[in-house]
């Protein structure tokens, strides 16, 4: 009971959430439209150093709030499947895997050094659980639960001057240790060596040649088969009047034609007489040999027509992560008894204009794999209907503000229900 009672304290619970509310604030300024790097450069250290020096019941309770705040949204998607009754049942485990994950890197650090402190000298006693929930910060990075990857410590970094790589953050996190450890305050100036100002930026699609097309298509009219040839009528009209203008290429989103493309004869041939005057990069569905579907990125040219499937699929939105006897009961139970989308092996690299380009998909373009090796240019073509309105559009553009600034790529952006834009590093 004692050990209940210090989970559910007070100060336990409140700590824990003014910590998760410090590493949350980057996305919520960034939704309103607030660029403050000088903030975001005091307010990551100070998280981080508060977050060091408290122990694992703040730290489960860091974790729960953080998972909250982040990742709220993704309950949205059960709207559409008409199952509200399951978002409070979504949003605590979301709450309870990142306030689970969080537990587990205080418990390891403090385990080890009540077990091992003694033996050193008592000047040392607090170094090696600062040392080890440092390390911890930094393996967050590489724990996906379920294999979905967007929860990054070092991105509360991604607006601010000082550097996002792991060595920078590495010196962030060792110059606090030893501000704590040391008592201190000179220490901070080892900050100093993680510095870095060169902030990628956010413009608008105003690509003289290429055309970034932001759809307003909310998924309840896009998967609704009535709706759908005046959706391709209207998606051909906005070809047609991009080729009117000049434009080299447009850029649709993901799955802007809501259909199997390749087998729908009538619609591939409209975009392949269109090709002959304007490069068409659109998403679509794909139906591949073995009657497996894809969730695919279609490239018409004049001279050939390319099909890039998707390689990271979303967890639990296009592929099960779960063993085969719980996947299928899922997929029966939420999904109508639905076939898993397949994934392709490896990223399709394709040319507009003599430029090199990327392609991703959504959710891919905030993995490391489309990034290796890493691109001078992506392409990303998103659909952020399912989660809209909410903050994954805003938290879907810092993770590939972080990928940009990581890599040196220049993103472009089509989207569907949120604004489409231009990363440059």
């Amino acid at each position: 009971m004692k050990i209940i009672g210090q989970y559910l304290s007070t100060f336990a619970l409140t700590r824990g959430l003014a910590l998760a509310l410090l590493a949350s604030l980057f996305i919520y300024t960034a939704a309103w439209g607030l660029h403050l790097p000088m903030l975001h450069t005091l307010i990551a250290p100070l998280y981080y150093y508060l977050l060091l020096r408290s122990k694992q019941n703040v730290w489960f309770w860091t974790g729960f709030w953080t998972g909250l705040l982040w990742f709220w949204w993704i309950a949205l998607s059960f709207l559409h499947y008409k199952m509200p009754w399951m978002i409070p049942l979504v949003l605590l485990a979301i709450a309870m895997v990142y306030g689970a994950l969080f537990w587990i890197v205080a418990y390891i650090a403090e385990t080890f050094t009540s077990l091992f402190a003694p033996r050193l000298p008592s000047y040392l006693h607090t170094l090696p659980s600062l040392l080890l929930k440092g390390i911890g910060l930094l393996a967050m990075s590489y724990i996906h639960p379920f294999g979905f990857d967007w929860f990054k410590p070092e991105l509360l970094m991604v607006e601010s001057y000082f550097g996002i790589d792991k060595i920078r953050f590495a010196f962030v996190l060792f110059a606090l240790i030893l501000t704590i450890f040391f008592r201190r305050p000179l220490m901070l100036l080892l900050l100093l060596a993680a510095i870095d100002t060169k902030i990628p930026q956010t413009l608008p699609p105003e690509e003289a040649t290429i055309r970034l097309l932001e759809t307003r298509i909310d998924v309840e009219s896009k998967w609704d088969e009535s709706k759908q040839p005046a959706i391709i009528k209207t998606l051909l009209r906005k070809i047609d009047r991009a080729i009117a203008e000049g434009k080299q290429a447009i850029v649709l989103p993901e799955s802007a034609f809501p259909v199997f493309v390749n087998y729908d004869q009538a619609l591939f041939d409209a975009l392949h007489k269109r090709a002959e005057k304007i490069t068409i990069v659109t998403g679509g569905l794909y139906l591949d040999k073995a009657r497996a579907p894809r969730n695919s990125t279609y490239i018409f040219t004049k001279e050939k027509i390319t099909v890039a499937n998707k390689v990271v699929l979303v967890p639990f939105g296009e592929a099960n992560p779960l063993p085969d006897f719980l996947s299928n009961r899922i997929n029966r139970f939420f999904y109508g008894n639905a076939t898993d989308y397949r994934a392709a092996e490896t990223p399709t690299d394709f040319s507009i204009n003599g430029k090199r380009f990327r392609n991703a998909i959504c959710y891919e373009a905030t993995s490391e794999k489309l990034y290796n090796p890493p691109p001078k240019r992506m392409m990303v073509l998103s659909n952020n209907g399912w989660f809209v309105p909410s903050i994954e559009p805003t938290l879907q553009r810092l993770l590939l503000t972080y990928y940009s600034r990581k890599y040196g790529t220049t993103i472009y952006h089509a989207t569907n229900m949120s604004p489409a834009y231009i990363i440059v590093p």
